[in-house]
């Protein structure tokens, strides 16, 4: 009998910036590759040569970009990403963290900028295809404790109004409530160790790991 390899499983961390996701993904990566699983981190937009330059027009603070513009940019990098690297890594049955993903655009392109949410969402379908996570962390944090968490030269899209955040953050929210089978609403408030908890209670769900 041939053995049948199973697919791999696509995890994303989601947030306004600041939020902590990045700092429970590298957590994530370590807690699960001591349990013997095949992990790669990747990073949206990025991970791949086109996808990084991509990456980098959209962040530069010293760029001004079109709304619609921005978000077909980051779909772009996104196509980019899930051909080069998701689906081969999830056909070999490999665990993708992934630092963003389609879900940060619906939060920042389709509420934050106001874009019409079913043409976001259809971009996300060409750009994807049949590519969904499995599961999705959204760090909940307050804007202005957000804040102090970030660096001292903000790019692009961090340079944005109070405002532009709140709208951000009502998104993610809209996403945790309309898919919470998929989207896990994370408090971002406590301790990172209590946080990673959480995070790590479903990931034993989703892995069957416990």
């Amino acid at each position: 009998m041939g053995s049948k390899t199973t697919r791999g499983r696509l995890i994303t961390f989601e947030g306004i910036d600041g939020s902590g996701k990045t700092t429970q993904l590298k957590k994530s990566a370590q807690y699960l590759e001591q349990r013997g699983l095949e992990v790669v981190v990747l990073r949206e937009p990025g991970s791949t040569k086109v996808s990084e330059k991509i990456r980098r027009i959209l962040l530069d603070p010293t760029l001004e970009i079109s709304d619609l513009t921005e978000l077909l940019l980051y779909e772009a990098a996104r196509a980019e990403v899930v051909e080069r690297e998701m689906r081969p890594l999830l056909a070999r049955g490999t665990t993708i963290l992934c630092d963003r993903f389609y879900d940060s655009t619906t939060a920042y392109q389709g509420y934050g900028r106001g874009l019409d949410l079913s043409m976001v969402k259809k971009l996300h379908t060409i750009a994807v295809g049949d590519v969904r996570p499995d599961l999705t962390f959204v760090f909940d944090l307050p804007f202005a404790t957000a804040l102090t968490r970030r660096g001292k030269n903000p790019d692009r899209l961090e340079s944005q109004s109070k405002a532009f955040f709140r709208r951000v953050a009502r998104g993610f929210r809209e996403l945790a409530r309309s898919e919470p089978g998929r989207v896990k609403l994370i408090n971002a408030k406590p301790s990172i160790e209590k946080i990673f908890s959480a995070v790590t209670r479903e990931l034993d769900k989703l892995l069957r790991l416990s």
